[in-house]
């Protein structure tokens, strides 16, 4: 895969994306995002597919095959080598593709971005939320880094690989069809399940 619509993705494809699949999670990251991803599921029903949009190497997938044993998991990611790992597995159906290239007609009960809005090229995001949005039959959750406006920060070093702002509202103002079912923010000094300051999103299809 050579022909990238963006710098981000030819970023995230290439070396620094193979490196990053090497800063393996502590087990108390782990156990954080079991917390983050048990409260999230709490406030559903009857999830029984997921799609992760941006995998990496599958832990968001993990914790959740250990909360839905029973549901179908299926990725997208752009890197070759966070795609194998995340292969070998053998838990989730895996897409070796482009977010902004990947096709198909099937949907799931919940579609799950994590970490991946943040290190879009913003032109492009209104395709990512339509994708978002098509997967879904029921559910779509963000798990992203929160500003009321746009705004960009250096990311390890580089210039635009990383932006933040309000994905969930553009989200709903982009869709009619879509409501707020909740949201919260994980601190990175909480006493029992501390990440990196997330601001995530659950919304419905009504």
């Amino acid at each position: 895969m050579t022909d990238f619509k963006t710098a981000q993705e030819a970023f995230w494809a290439g070396e620094f994306g193979s490196q990053y699949i090497n800063r393996n999670p502590t087990d108390f990251e782990l156990a954080g995002r079991l917390a983050l991803f048990a409260k999230i599921i709490g406030r559903t029903t009857h999830v029984r597919s997921v799609i992760e949009l941006g995998a990496n190497i599958g832990n968001n997938l993990r914790v959740l095959a250990q909360l839905l044993p029973g549901a179908a998991l299926a990725a997208v990611e752009i890197n070759q080598d966070a795609a194998d790992v995340l292969r070998q597995w053998g838990r989730a159906e895996v897409h070796h593709d482009s977010i902004l290239d990947f096709r198909t007609d099937q949907c799931y009960d919940l579609s799950l971005v994590s970490g991946v809005l943040i290190h879009m090229n913003p032109e492009v995001l209104p395709l990512v939320y339509d994708l978002l949005h098509r997967l879904s039959s029921r559910y779509i959750c963000l798990v992203e880094y929160y500003n009321p406006s746009p705004v960009e920060i250096p990311y390890r070093g580089h210039t635009g690989k990383l932006f933040k702002r309000d994905f969930a509202g553009e989200m709903l103002d982009r869709f009619s069809d879509l409501r707020l079912l909740d949201y919260g923010f994980i601190y990175h000094r909480d006493n029992n399940f501390p990440l990196d300051d997330l601001t995530w999103f659950l919304l419905e299809k009504g």
